[in-house]
């Protein structure tokens, strides 16, 4: 099984979002949407959702008068694959190549490949690409200029990471990118962030089983006090695990927002009996 975490850059008409979101049916596992990121993540499973949500955001977003304090390429901005239960990465980056083959062909939007590469090739990360993308870097498929609505994508495939965010106690965004700065590493990304009259320190921690919200929230507090703290989209189960669960509201974190718990959920759904009118 692959889980697809589409990130679109659309965050503030709640009915686009409902749009995007209903365009993945029962493959849709959670949506979470941000305004001030101008941003939604939609967690969806296998291959034919991130299709439908691509199709239905290229028809409805248009990147050209989009606002928003998180970077972005296009509208629909970052698609990585995901191996799970029994998939490998093989699977996941087979999943990333016809995935960026589909979107050139079928909406003309151009993409870049991000993520662990198939041997002998080197591996290209997401910060990479949004530093080099149209510039010293070309598209991996697709025209090379970006779509005139819908930009380009970055297209990847990659290990479970927790995206996760915490708010400073003091509105101070250069502190936030001190932080960020420091707190950053092989196993955690982090960004500082104006958001709704706050500072943010935004990350992904993309080793979770090394540093998960625990951690990331410890490292952050012994820098600056921390105000509160905001999951973005699923956690796995076995890093909730990790953690005590005296902590977990602190962290906004809960077993019903696992991957594991959506799956179960969604398998219950797909295979319990129709009820009779």
């Amino acid at each position: 099984m692959l889980e697809c975490v589409v990130n679109v850059s659309e965050g503030r008409r709640p009915e686009v979002v409902a749009a995007l979101a209903a365009a993945a049916g029962d493959d849709l596992l959670d949506v979470h949407t941000d305004p001030d990121h101008n941003r939604s993540v939609l967690t969806l499973v296998g291959e034919e959702a991130p299709r439908a949500v691509a199709r239905a955001a290229v028809e409805r977003l248009d990147l050209g008068p989009h606002e928003g304090v998180h970077p972005r390429l296009g509208v629909m901005d970052v698609v990585p694959f995901v191996p799970l239960d029994g998939a490998t990465m093989a699977d996941a980056r087979a999943a990333r190549d016809r995935f960026a083959a589909w979107l050139a062909g079928e909406l003309g939007v151009p993409s870049f490949a991000y993520g662990p590469a198939a041997p002998g090739t080197p591996e290209r990360t997401l910060p990479e690409v949004r530093r080099q993308a149209f510039r010293d870097l070309g598209p991996d498929a697709g025209p090379p200029a970006p779509h005139p609505t819908a930009g380009a994508a970055a297209v990847g495939c990659r290990p479970v990471l927790v995206a996760w965010n915490v708010w400073l106690v003091e509105p101070d965004v250069a502190l936030a990118r001190r932080v960020a700065a420091a707190v950053r590493g092989p196993h955690l990304r982090a960004l500082g962030l104006p958001v709704a009259g706050g500072a943010q320190v935004s990350m992904n921690l993309v080793s979770p089983d090394v540093v998960g919200p625990a951690e990331a929230w410890d490292r952050v507090a012994t820098l600056a006090p921390v105000d509160r703290a905001e999951l973005v989209g699923l956690v796995p189960g076995a890093v909730l695990a990790r953690i005590d669960p005296a902590r977990w509201g602190r962290l906004d974190l809960a077993e019903e927002r696992t991957i594991d718990h959506r799956l179960a959920a969604r398998r219950h759904r797909l295979t319990a009996p129709a009820r009779r009118p």
